[in-house]
Parts: C-alpha cells; structure tokens; sequence
C-alpha cells in the first residue's frame, strides 16, 4: 500500500493553516524549516480574474530519487506504508554530503537549516500521528478540508483525482504520491 496526500484545490484559499500547524508540530523555534509550501497561482484577464493555491511538500514518491543519490543511505522508503523516511543518525549533513538529495528531488521537499552539521528533514506523514491512528497535521489543521492523508488506490479509482494540475508537472518515472481535484475556472 502506498500512502500519499489528496489536494482539493477547490477548497484551499490559501490560508496557511497546514504550513504553521506542521511547523508548530515538529519544532517551535523560530529558524523551524516548513515542510509544506503553499504557492499562489493568480491568472485571468480583468473582469475574469481567479487565484489558485498549490500544495506542496514531500510526496513520498513511488520511485524517490533522493533514496537512490544518498550517500551514506540515510533515506529510506518503508515497506509497509510507502512513507519516505530520513534517518538523522545516519544523515551526514549539508557540508559533508553536498546534498545531492536536494538537486535530486524535483519537489524541493529535502530541507536544512543554515546552521553548521544540520542533517536533512523533511515531511515524514507525521508517523507519530499515524501510529495513533490520526491524520498527519497539515490535514488536521485545514479549515476548508483541503487535504487527506490516505491509499493512493483510493483516490484513483474515486473523486475525479488528477495527478497534474497548473503549476504541479506529475513525473511517472518519480511517480508522487498526490492526487487533486483541480480548481477550475
């Protein structure tokens, strides 16, 4: 089973809530990374004009490029779930390493701080919340019911998922796991 994320852009306005909740949730200091980007796509022609939002984060891809340019294998897929998880013991960090991950990802979701020896990190699906039984954060925290957290095969044979969308470019040979229902005119 490969767990990945469900976007309705038609309910996303852009709020933010998912970003500060997942930065709140996994460190409170003040130089915390966001795991989650939230882009704002602004289109038409006066009076037609519209705005549209993107979720992004890591997709805990089917085929994760970032697994096969580590190093010292620090990142890892689980079995079980398909979550892409980075071991910070074996992580070497930024200076030693390079971070070929962060070229190799088409996403932008590895992430380090500035500070000397930081290891990489990135979304995990909250597995802490997962192991409970609970949605990761970012979809807890979403007013609008934005996003879900679930099987991919779920949202491929329902709900008139799409695997692009303006702004999003799906790459098969990566295959993310995210699925949306595009916001339309």
């Amino acid at each position: 089973m490969q767990l990945g994320f469900f976007f309705y852009q038609t309910r996303c306005s852009g709020c933010q809530a998912c970003v500060l909740a997942c930065r709140q949730w996994h460190n409170e200091s003040d130089d915390a990374l966001d795991y989650i980007t939230i882009l704002e796509k602004e289109g038409g022609k006066f009076p037609e004009v519209h705005v549209r939002w993107l979720f992004l984060s890591c997709f805990h891809c089917q085929n994760p490029p970032c697994i096969r340019i580590c190093p010292v294998r620090a990142i890892y897929k689980r079995p079980e779930d398909g979550i892409v998880i980075v071991d910070p013991v074996r992580c070497v960090g930024k200076e030693e390493c390079g971070a070929p991950c962060m070229q190799a990802c088409p996403y932008d979701a590895p992430k380090f701080l500035e500070e000397a020896g930081a290891k990489m990190e990135k979304c995990d699906g909250c597995l802490d919340r997962l192991q409970e039984g609970k949605a990761p954060i970012c979809v807890a925290a979403c007013p609008l019911h934005a996003l879900e957290f679930g099987a991919m095969s779920d949202w491929e044979a329902s709900r008139g998922a799409a695997k692009e969308i303006e702004g999003f470019r799906y790459l098969a040979r990566v295959g993310p796991s995210i699925a949306f229902k595009p916001k339309g005119l």
